[in-house]
């Protein structure tokens, strides 16, 4: 028998066919297509992309229609269909109603996912915001502004804290416009004041403030330590300098603290900005320069979150095999209640989130979510986090995502709290080549990604800048008690910009890192990340940081940089190796350990430490343990440096350092960011392992693909 050079192509795929439902495995299903538009009808049969010339038929109008529709199908077969549905969103925006909600019965299956997809070459936005409309031009506070009346809104004695016209921010009316104030004077400051004491007034300096008709509806927002406090406004006096709040800050301020107020008509007084009149239902605002009443869109947020995906974890019931890809999520917002409101009053009491934001809830929020992916999609001006994936989340992946313009932070991962039952925990989910930016605009203690009491995750490929405070979080477990944050990987991850979002920006807030960790960590692996320009006001801003009983954690061939009080920061904890990596231009120090204990601290091999200013050690270092060997370290120009305040004799009487070396590592150019070694400076290291530095950030799906 002959075969031509179509059938030599042919059989073999004819072959593999054959054996493949011999063994059971008979080719995938083709889909089953629904389409959604802005054009099309509830009413159509949702299976064409366009409307037909008559328009008796084509695309659905509403993703609820399409969800609806799936759940009635399954239920007439019985069962999941076992092939895969496709649900393709048409370009524009979708107004949601509500909050789009997927619960168990909307899950589809290992062979027959269920996924919500652009329309190719399309972007669709679900958006939980409202359009204003109906712009007016009207004197107020003896002005010519702009001013809109709004429908009654859902949580109207609250109001909102967003709005973006073109797709661009507008801040609430506020003064400074620009940055912030400093605290003068705290009068119920004591020596003994606890940190975790809050007061309730403080000095302004001169003309900072003044006294307003409706000074009791601004809110002041005043940064202390590593949090922010939301503090509605009680008296100013003018003559006194001094302001008073209706509650304390989440933590003691100090002289030279950073605020701002917010919130009065009266400072209503720059282009770009707008205030809300709670009581008659308007928004005024100044416009631009670029703004039309009809040619801009003008958005607010409507509703909290976009996405609610319901599973039930303690009933072992969830939301499984439903994907999103090329969607946009936008407008929600989330008020941290300045008043009490039914169901909040709690809140109401406190000022503000003790670290990280933490209670701000998730624009995408989901419980119970077990294989199910976003893919290529962007969460964008929201007013708080992205991505939420809390209770009993497993195998999940978040790729190729960008999470900008945020009130708070970019992803959150499992809860604060330890659940016993395994369906209830979250774990094994993958968070890969995202980009993370310009968040923490309302809630500047947001991180830009946070994970809780969750373990076996996977954290690589992501770009995270841009923040006020932490850029990668993990743990909730304050000393060394239980955890279930363990064998967690985060892997060549671009973090920069943290404390300090952008070149030339001052920090505001303390204690902060590129990547922080709390607790014990067993199994958790830093490695091959690139840290650097990070800030911390006072105190904090550290590449990596193991603060608050860290343990048993891997931070290997990293490359940390620019950092204003140190490369590593070990607060106290436990058998921590840091090996093989370069820390380089710490402003103040390069490694700091705070708390000195009866065990092995942490062990620093192989890494190379170079620094043209500030000490080499900060913290107690009044006894050791601690294990430092086959290092080495530069001083810029050769100039001598202590070790802890011992010499270089006096460090190695103490048994540290036996094999390390003092040495120039030979960077190619370590002041323009390559810390490339040059040929031959490897024999100048003390034990230090060279790596090649790998790209890091998001990839291209060409880099994705070819990698091994």
């Amino acid at each position: 028998m002959e075969y031509g050079p179509d059938r030599l192509l042919t059989f073999p795929a004819f072959a593999l066919a054959i054996l493949l439902c011999a063994a059971g495995l008979a080719a995938a299903p083709q889909p089953l297509s629904f389409y959604v538009s802005p054009e099309g009808s509830d009413l159509f049969t949702g299976t064409t992309a366009r409307n037909n010339p008559r328009r008796t038929d084509g695309p659905f109008a509403t993703v609820e229609h399409a969800r609806d529709t799936i759940r009635a199908l399954k239920r007439s077969r019985g069962a999941p269909p076992d092939r895969p549905i496709n649900v393709y969103l048409r370009g524009g925006t979708y107004w949601l109603l509500q909050p789009f909600i997927l619960t168990p019965e909307d899950s589809g299956t290992a062979r027959g996912p269920i996924s919500y997809l652009a329309y190719p070459g399309e972007t669709p936005i679900l958006s939980a915001g409202r359009p204003v409309r109906g712009w007016r031009k009207v004197t107020f506070n003896g002005r010519e502004v702009w001013a809109a009346k709004l429908p009654q809104l859902m949580n109207a004695d609250e109001g909102f804290h967003e709005m973006w016209v073109n797709g661009n921010r507008r801040p609430l009316a506020r003064w400074p416009h620009q940055g912030f104030f400093r605290v003068a004077q705290v009068p119920d400051l004591a020596k003994d004041t606890r940190q975790d004491a809050g007061q309730t007034r403080f000095v302004f300096d001169g003309q900072d403030l003044k006294s307003l008709p409706d000074i009791a509806e601004a809110d002041v927002v005043v940064m202390s330590l590593w949090a922010e406090s939301h503090l509605p406004v009680k008296s100013l006096e003018e003559q006194q300098h001094t302001i008073e709040f209706t509650r304390p800050t989440m933590y003691k301020m100090t002289p030279g603290d950073c605020y701002f107020i917010e919130g009065a008509a009266e400072m209503l007084d720059e282009p770009g900005e707008w205030w809300f009149d709670r009581k008659a239902g308007t928004i005024y605002y100044i416009p631009q320069k670029d703004d039309g009443m009809i040619g801009s869109q003008f958005v607010i947020p409507w509703h909290e979150q976009i996405v609610r995906l319901e599973g039930r974890p303690r009933r072992g019931e969830f939301v499984e095999h439903v994907n999103f890809a090329g969607i946009t999520f936008a407008n929600s917002g989330y008020d941290y209640p300045l008043r009490p409101t039914p169901g909040r009053e709690a809140l109401a009491a406190r000022s503000g989130f003790g670290q990280a934001a933490v209670g701000v809830p998730g624009a995408v929020w989901g419980v119970g979510v077990r294989e199910c992916a976003f893919d290529d999609c962007t969460v964008a001006h929201a007013g708080n986090y992205g991505i939420e994936l809390a209770e009993g989340c497993q195998g999940n992946t978040i790729s190729h995502c960008v999470l900008f313009d945020l009130g708070a932070g970019g992803i959150k991962l499992g809860e604060q709290r330890i659940r016993a039952a395994d369906a209830q925990q979250t774990r094994g989910n993958e968070i890969s080549d995202c980009t993370v930016a310009n968040c923490g605009n309302t809630y500047p203690s947001a991180v830009g990604i946070w994970l809780g009491q969750t373990g076996e995750n996977r954290i690589s490929h992501n770009d995270i800048h841009g923040l006020w405070y932490t850029g990668i979080s993990v743990g909730w477990t304050w000393g060394y008690g239980d955890s279930i944050a363990r064998g967690n990987t985060f892997e060549l991850n671009h973090v920069h910009h943290i404390g300090t979002p952008a070149d030339g920006v001052d920090p505001i807030l303390s204690d902060m890192g590129a990547i922080y960790t709390l607790g014990i960590e067993t199994g958790t692996v830093i490695r091959n990340n690139l840290f650097h320009d990070i800030a911390g006001l006072r105190y904090g801003g550290w590449g990596i940081y193991f603060d608050e009983g860290s343990s048993n954690i891997l931070a290997e061939n990293n490359i940390v940089y620019r950092t204003t009080h140190g490369g590593l920061h070990q607060h106290y904890g436990a058998n921590n190796t840091v090996r093989n990596n370069i820390f380089a231009f710490g402003r103040d120090a390069q490694i700091q350990r705070s708390r000195v204990e009866d065990h092995l601290s942490f062990t620093f091999e192989q890494n190379i430490v170079y620094w043209d200013r500030g000490s080499l050690l900060a913290g107690n270092w009044s006894k050791l343990n601690v294990a430092f060997d086959h290092n080495t370290y530069w001083h810029v120009g050769g100039e001598r440096f202590a070790f802890g305040g011992r010499s270089w004799d006096q460090w190695h009487a103490e048994d540290m350092d036996r094999h390390s070396q003092i040495a120039d590592p030979l960077f190619v150019n370590p002041e323009h960011d390559d810390f490339h070694l040059r040929p031959g400076s490897t024999q100048r290291l003390g034990g230090f392992v060279p790596f090649t530095p790998l790209p890091v950030g998001p990839r291209s799906r060409a880099m994705e693909n070819a990698a091994p």
